[in-house]
């Protein structure tokens, strides 16, 4: 009896000691973590192996399993913003499932699939943070998920890597369920085109513009058509004119060609623009009704900035930019596209630092439809 007791004994302390090791697979020590990396402004990635912090009382770890390849990436690795931070791992477009939680964690369990965007903290008690608009940190703390330094002052790396430490308020929960590999980018595409369609209060009946069809318009396409509007697309490129329509855009106009631009004069009360370069802003802020408003969201290089003539905005005509969303709305956002099957049109790539170093390029070549996403699950 003696040797069954402790035979069953030894195996419920087994059992015991491998759930705790599942529960806390970093047991409590700095995370080993492996992806890419860009070590100078020359933008090119290689492999990397770097250490994370360890998962706080408040944190939870996920396994990344896929990350979206975003044009801020592009920029910032290769400084064109100015105070790039190197060695860079970037990444803001990040889906994965959580492999071990903090002690004090109740949005999440290990198990749950989760995400992470543009944001991993943020000051937390001025006006702006505790309305949930957490990118507008008064107190300009605000953290971003990579290329930024956390409290500690150390750098932030993001997402082209196999895990990510942060914690659980910044985190979003995504459903089981969901096409995983196509949520990762509406971390940041997904929320930087829903808010300010939010904030514009486009609806029913509303005829608006969306400038530029790339990553980001073919999202805010989607989000317009959903919500009502009559939506016209402008863009350089004849081949997305069939994509347009088929995602519910009622016109398309190829801005090389003169004769389509005719009569959309005081035709738009919002017009969005995603156009990552320097363009005519007057141009379009011209086909604004009166009281009408242009978003700006495209984010071009820093020597790449349009400018606007004064004189085009007479008539009541509002000119402004915006960025990404708050958690909350970031939440509302990913919950509202799940719910109504907006997701991006993507190209999944290898873990491989020459496969994204050649995204990179067709990027700036405008040669992708639409979105680029790394499947980690590849990384070796």
């Amino acid at each position: 009896m003696k040797k069954i007791f402790y035979l069953l004994f030894a195996l419920l302390l087994t059992s015991f000691v491998n759930a705790q090791a599942q529960h806390h697979p970093s047991h409590g020590g700095a995370i080993h973590s492996k992806g890419f990396a860009t070590m100078d402004k020359s933008g090119v990635l290689t492999a990397y192996e770097f250490e994370r912090k360890t998962v706080g009382d408040n944190d939870v770890l996920i396994e990344i399993l896929y990350s979206g390849i975003c044009h801020s990436d592009i920029h910032q690795s290769r400084d064109e913003w100015g105070g790039s931070i190197f060695p860079m791992v970037p990444g803001h477009e990040i889906a994965g499932r959580v492999i071990e939680v903090g002690k004090n964690v109740t949005k999440f369990k290990v198990g749950d699939l989760a995400g992470v965007g543009c944001m991993v903290n943020s000051c937390g008690v001025c006006d702006r943070c505790k309305a949930g608009e957490e990118q507008y940190c008064e107190n300009n703390k605000t953290v971003y998920t990579y290329n930024s330094r956390d409290f500690e002052g150390d750098p932030t790396l993001g997402g082209y890597s196999n895990n990510i430490v942060v914690t659980e308020k910044f985190a979003l929960k995504i459903p089981q369920g969901a096409d995983l590999a196509r949520i990762a980018p509406l971390l940041c595409a997904g929320a930087t085109t829903y808010s300010p369609l939010r904030f514009t209060h486009v609806g029913q009946g509303d005829k608006i513009a969306v400038a530029g069809f790339g990553g980001l318009g073919h999202l805010a396409v989607q989000y317009a058509v959903s919500f009502g509007a009559e939506v016209t697309v402008f863009d350089i490129s004849e081949d997305k004119r069939t994509d347009a329509i088929r995602m519910g855009a009622t016109k398309y106009v190829n801005v090389n060609n003169p004769e389509e631009w005719k009569g959309l004069e005081n035709s738009f009360r919002v017009i969005l623009s995603t156009i990552p370069a320097k363009f005519n802003v007057e141009q379009y802020v011209r086909m604004l009704k009166v009281d009408g408003e242009m978003v700006l969201i495209g984010m071009p290089a820093a020597d790449q900035i349009p400018s606007v003539h004064t004189g085009a905005l007479a008539g009541r005509r509002k000119i402004y930019g915006t960025l990404i969303a708050g958690i909350p709305e970031t939440q509302e956002m990913l919950d509202y596209s799940i719910a109504h099957n907006i997701y991006p049109e993507i190209e999944l790539l290898d873990a491989d630092a020459d496969a994204i170093n050649r995204a990179y390029q067709n990027v700036i070549d405008g040669k992708v439809k639409f979105r680029y996403v790394i499947d980690m699950n590849t990384l070796k």
